[in-house]
Order: structure tokens, then sequence, then C-alpha cells
């Protein structure tokens, strides 16, 4: 990076891809081409065609459910087959169509929209959507072998269960979640690792498209809430194999704690959705009307707001169990807090369209359509964080319409206006703006008459989750409406199915820049070529494109009179991160895990008090010799760190000693921790006898699977360089050396709060 040719006009590095670099997809064509490939667009297409497959067959479920519910007293669905398609459709809609589509997106455009050539890690990419795909095989196929959940997306403890449950759905179920949530999370490290390392010189944190800014935020958001669901899956399925106790009230375990773990990734999860929903929109509206957003600062920021505010509103799902009133009044001020940086984007995007010259494309038709039925799903959310309102309709069907309006009349309508933005780069091609309307149109008279009765509906006091009704006032008519309007809503997809082959055969050459927008991806040709970029422009601004084409604009000048400055400070972190790239990622994979043993430890903390649960802690363990054995970990964090540095020093004869008795110490530690187990069995306290039992060789058997792998890598370093087929081990052992000291920080905590909490 430091001698880039220089664009004559402003002195400034213009970045030139290779074009006869290697090929990231690596192969002739066909479908091998796809199934090998780790180029971020074909990738990203892949994700969206993933999402497309599984968005049929959730319309299809919830076509069957609204079928059920035409008319009162219809048996024409079992309560059995309701309830499967009522879990299939939730965990179909947020976990395999909305997050995956918009992943998809981002792995197509954010490195186009940066100026970079493919994702920090192109092999990382393709893991990540083989997993999210693979997980939603996987959930299917237990509709296969005639057992799919019928817990609910949410599967609430007891009822997903044994006695409750069990058939395998909802093994299936936990097993299909976690999977696409390794899979959702690597793709977040991913992200922002190739937004923070892949930035071409110029662009910096501040002039990020609101796109890709927001999938940062988003891949952030990812990071802390995916893990807090993924260790609580981890307790489902012990609870259901292996026979724990977490979540069974019978053995004094607690279905409070089960919802409160998945409500602190649930409600993160509803902006994990929406974000990239919002950078969408932040692209589409400024190009359509012609001006810059308007308030790109106060956008960006109230989406870091709103990221941390989302951690802190998860109890307004549970204020119909009962809880401590200051539980109320917190939780309740909270969720009325977050509306605000929200409502700011709303003002922001109305700013943005006032004074502009509008061209109402479809995409900008359903942008605009996004604006009002976001907002109407917005207000109704507020009205849940009031305690009285939320015990009258939480369990109504004015619910389902909230949740839709959020989700399908924001995330899905978003979704369709970056599909048409955005399509033209893909595909080279336009969609047709004459079906597009039609599309449109459909859509909006489907959806509002699917979901707008559905309040006063909830308001009737109808519950949702039944597979039938009685026939009370009102409650036929407005179901026969709002089943009517979802055989439309289901018609307006395949109205958009329709446009998407026609369009893909037959439609206008779309050019490089059909829409004359601002941000890099529209830079390149259409589609964009394997390396993206032959040069990417001078950014010199939020809106490249356009600065480059008005560069004598006396509105733009006075903002860039420190580029200099910016480039050299922008370039120095760019290249330290840059060389770092390994180890950053580590550093991001050991953050979500510092969540997942959080849950683990706080499940620990939760039920130290169960009545019997001193008892036996202070019984079982001997805090005196674990913490004697203990030793040898923590010594082991010494002899790696002498270990990297005469790897850094190249000195292999010493490098050789250190490993090898950091292998060692590590080993010593895992014998003694093997032989505690055992001894504990050998009292009668395993994994199944106890409360205790159940959280201590979770947590702490946890911990030690991280020691067995942290010693499997370290032996492959060792026979690696023992047989001379590495010539050093600088960079991958300071790789695995932040992963072995993250190990031994974790054993610290969890050694005061089970032994020596337990002891005292």
């Amino acid at each position: 990076m430091t001698d880039l040719p220089l664009d004559q006009r402003t002195n400034f590095p213009v970045v030139a891809a290779a074009p006869d670099a290697p090929a990231t997809g690596a192969h002739s064509g066909g479908w091998y081409r796809w199934v090998s490939t780790v180029d971020h667009k074909l990738l990203g297409i892949m994700y969206m065609v993933t999402a497309l497959a599984f968005f049929l067959i959730g319309g299809l479920e919830a076509t069957l459910m609204r079928i059920q519910l035409f008319v009162p007293r219809n048996a024409w669905l079992s309560p059995n087959v309701y309830d499967a398609l009522f879990t299939l459709h939730g965990v179909t809609m947020i976990f395999l169509v909305i997050v995956p589509v918009q992943l998809g997106m981002a792995v197509y455009m954010v490195p186009l929209q940066i100026g970079a050539r493919d994702m920090a890690m192109p092999r990382l990419n393709a893991l990540s959507f083989w997993l999210t795909a693979l997980g939603g095989v996987l959930l299917y196929l237990s509709v296969a072998v005639g057992h799919p959940p019928q817990a609910g997306w949410f599967a609430y403890a007891p009822l997903s269960l044994p006695p409750f449950a069990f058939y395998a759905g909802m093994d299936y179920w936990a097993l299909s979640l976690l999977l696409i949530g390794i899979g959702t999370l690597t793709t977040a490290m991913n992200m922002i690792l190739t937004v923070v390392t892949l930035r071409a010189p110029g662009m910096t944190i501040r002039r990020l498209p609101l796109f890709s800014w927001m999938m940062l935020v988003d891949s952030f958001l990812i990071l802390f809430a995916m893990p807090i669901i993924n260790a609580a899956l981890v307790m489902v399925l012990a609870d259901r194999l292996l026979g724990t106790h977490f979540f069974k009230p019978v053995y004094q375990g607690s279905a409070v704690l089960y919802q409160h773990f998945f409500w602190s990734f649930g409600h993160p999860e509803v902006y994990i959705m929406i974000i990239p929903a919002w950078g969408m929109i932040s692209e589409v509206i400024p190009v359509f009307s012609r001006k810059p957003i308007f308030g790109y600062t106060f956008v960006a920021m109230s989406t870091v707001a709103i990221a941390l505010l989302s951690f802190g509103v998860w109890v307004h799902h549970m204020f119909t169990m009962g809880l401590p009133m200051v539980e109320y009044y917190v939780f309740s001020a909270a969720s009325m807090l977050i509306a605000v940086p929200t409502g700011v984007k709303i003002f922001a995007w109305i700013g943005t369209m006032i004074g502009g010259s509008l061209r109402f494309t479809t995409s900008m038709m359903f942008a605009v359509a996004f604006l009002i039925q976001f907002t109407l799903g917005g207000l109704s959310g507020v009205m849940f964080s009031a305690v009285p309102v939320d015990w009258q309709l939480q369990s109504s069907y004015f619910l389902v319409a909230h949740l839709h309006y959020v989700l399908f009349g924001g995330a899905v309508f978003a979704i369709y206006s970056g599909f048409y933005y955005w399509f033209p780069k893909i595909s080279g091609r336009l969609l047709s703006e004459r079906i597009g309307k039609w599309h449109f149109w459909l859509t909006v008279i489907g959806f509002n008459g699917t979901f707008m009765v559905q309040h006063v509906l909830g308001f009737h006091g109808m519950p949702r989750r039944i597979y039938t009704y009685p026939d009370l006032p009102g409650w036929p008519i407005l179901n026969f409406i709002s089943s009517a309007g979802a055989m439309l809503l289901a018609f307006s997809t395949l109205v958009f199915l329709w446009n998407l082959y026609w369009s893909s055969r037959y439609g206008k050459q779309a050019g490089d820049n059909p829409w004359e927008a601002w941000t890099l991806e529209w830079a390149t040709t259409s589609p964009p070529p394997e390396h993206n970029f032959d040069a990417v422009p001078p950014i010199l601004g939020r809106r490249p494109l356009w600065r480059a084409a008005h560069p004598q604009a006396e509105d733009v000048k006075a903002h860039y009179i420190e580029e200099p400055r910016l480039v050299a400070r922008e370039k120095r972190l760019l290249d330290w991160v840059s060389d770092n790239i390994p180890r950053s990622g580590m550093a991001l994979f050991l953050a979500s895990e510092t969540l997942f043993f959080v849950s683990l430890v706080a499940a620990f903390i939760y039920y130290h008090y169960v009545p019997g649960y001193r008892a036996s802690a202070h019984q079982a363990l001997n805090p005196l010799r674990t913490g004697l054995y203990s030793i040898a970990l923590f010594a082991s964090s010494f002899t790696i760190w002498r270990a990297e540095a005469n790897a850094r020093a190249g000195n292999n004869s010493r490098l050789h000693g250190w490993l090898l008795g950091t292998i060692a110490l590590g080993a010593t530690f895992m014998a003694f921790q093997v032989l505690e187990f055992v001894g504990l069995c050998h009292r009668g306290i395993d994994i199944t006898s106890s409360m205790f039992g159940s959280t201590f060789f979770t947590l702490v058997g946890f911990h030690g699977l991280h020691v067995l792998a942290g010693l499997l890598m370290l032996a492959l370093l060792y026979g690696l360089l023992a047989a001379r087929l590495l010539p050093t081990l600088k960079r991958p052992l300071a790789t695995l050396a932040i992963y072995w000291h993250f190990v031994d920080v974790v054993w610290v905590f969890i050694f005061g709060i089970v032994y020596l909490w337990g002891a005292l």
C-alpha cells in the first residue's frame, strides 16, 4: 500500500486490483464452480437463492395455517400438524430467510462498497454459508422422519423437553439452530474484519456507505447475541439427551431461566433482522431523492445506540409471567427509550425526501411503504412497553400483527427494495418495472389485508397460537379477511419470482450504473468481474462517484482540507490490522466465546441458591487440590509466551522446548481434571444426579473441551515444526497463544466461582 499510483487530478491513491490474480472461484464453471467457490459474489448469490427457497417453504406454511383459520371450528388440519407448521414457519422465516438473505446481500455488496477484492477470510465465508444451508436441511429432515418440532420457534421449556416432547423433532430444531448460529457468527466475524481491514484508501469510518456501516454494527450485535442462544441450545440438548435438569422444574430446574436466555438473544435478534434493512433503505432513498442522506451522523450513531439498548429490554417479553416491580419499571422505561433513536432514523429518511427530486421506481415505492408500515409496527411495539397494555395484549393476535408489521412490513419490504435496487448490479439486467409495480401493489394490499385486521382481532380477545376458534361476534369475518389477504400475499410472491426469472433472461441491459448512484459498487461493471475492480476511484467523500463527477463543487471543498492527514492515519491503522488478521479474527471469536461462558456461569450462579445446592458443592469439591493442579494450566501461559517470543526471534531450538512444556502442562491439567470427574462419579455425583451436577459438569466440561482443542492445535503445530513442514511458527503460534491465554483466564473465573465460592 506504500507505492500506490496517484490520480493525476487529485494526487490521491488509486487502488488497482490485480486482474491476473488467482481466481477465488478457481474452477471451470458448472455446478462444481458453485460448490467449491470462495468468491464473495457467488456465495452472496447462493445465500440469497437459498433464503428465497426457504421463503417459499415458509410462505407455504403460513398459507396453510391461514387456510385452516378461514372459518371457525375448521378441522382441516389437526392440532399437531398446525403446531408443526406454526413452529417451522417461525424458525424458517427468522433464521433461514430474513437473516440469511440480508447476510447474502452484505456478503455480495459490502466488499464492493468499500473497494475490496473479497471478504477478509474467503474460505471462512464459504464455510459460513454451508453451515447455514446444512442447518436448514437438518431442520426439515425432521419432517422427512415424521417428527417435526411442535413447541413454537421459541421452544419454551418445559414444553420442549420430556415428557412433553419425547419426539426427535426438538433435537433437530436445537441442532439446526446451533449450526445456523455458528454459520451466522462466523459471517459476522468475517464482516467485521472485512470492513475494518479492507477499506480502500480514503474511506474512513465516517465515509462508509450506510449499508456497510449498519452491517458493521449488525455484525457486532450478532457477535454478542448469538452465543447466548447457543449456550441455551446446548443446555436444552443436554436436558433432552444427557438427562440434565437445567430447565426441568420437577428437578429444581427453571423454565424462567430459559426465557431469560432466549429473550436475551431474542430481542437483539429483532434488531439483527432490521438493522440491515435500515441500511438498504438508507441507500435507496437518497439515490431516488437525488439528495445525500439527511443527518448521516445521526443515522449512524443512532444505530449504535439501538444496538446497545437492545440488550437491556428483553424482559418486556416476560411481563405477563410475574416479576418484581422494579423490573417492570426498569425494563418498561428502557423499552420506551429505544424508540427514540429509531425515531431519529424515520425523520432522517423523511428529511432526505423533502425537497428532493423523487423518482418512484419500484425500489423507491417499497422503501416508502417500508417507512409507513415499519412506523406503524414500531408504534404498536411502544404500546407493549406499558405493562398494563402488555398484560392485555401479549398473548393475543395484536402481537402477531405487531411482529409482522416490524418484520414483514419492515424487513421484507426493505429486502424487496434492495432486490430491485441491486439486481442490475448482480445480473446486469433491470427488473421489469411494469411487473414490479404489480408486485408492489399486490404485496401492499395483501400484507395490510392479512395483518391490519389482526390488531382488531387482538382487541377482541382472540388468542394467538390456536389452531381453530369459536364463532364469536366479529371473529369469522375478520379471520376471513386476514386469510384472503394471505392468499393475495402468496400470489404476490409468485409475481416477484416471475419477475426474477423473466428479467434475468429478457430484462433490459442495465449498464454499470443505471440509477446514477454514488457508492463504489456502481464503479465497476454489472455484473462485476471476479477481481471486482480494475481501479478504485479516489475516495474524497461519502459519495465518491458523485465527487469524481463534480470535482469543482463548492459545497464539498471545505470538508476535505484534512484529507492527507485522514488518509495517512487510516493507512497506518489498516496496515497494522491487515498484518494481524488471524489474531484479530481469533480475538473476535473469543469475544463470542466469552458470552457463551458467561451464559453457562450465569446458570451456575442462578442455581447456587436452590435448596441443598450449597451443601452439595461444599462436600463434592476440593478447592485446595484443584488449586494445586490449576497451577499447571496457569504456568502454561508463561511457557506459551516464551514459545511465542522464541518463534518471533527465529530460535527454533528453544521453541521446541517451550512448546513441549506448554503441551505437557496442559495435558497435566486435563489428566487431573479427568480424575476429578471420575472421583465425583464414584461418589454418585454426575451430570444427571442434581442441579449441581448438571451445572458443574456442563460448565467445567466445556472448559475442558476448549483446553483439549488447544492441546490438539499445539500438538499439530509442534508436529509441523518437527517435520519442517512450516518454516516458522510466528503467526500461527501468535494466534494460538491468544486462544490459550483466554482458556487460562476463563479458568480463573470458573475456579473462583465454582470452587472457592462453593467452599466459602
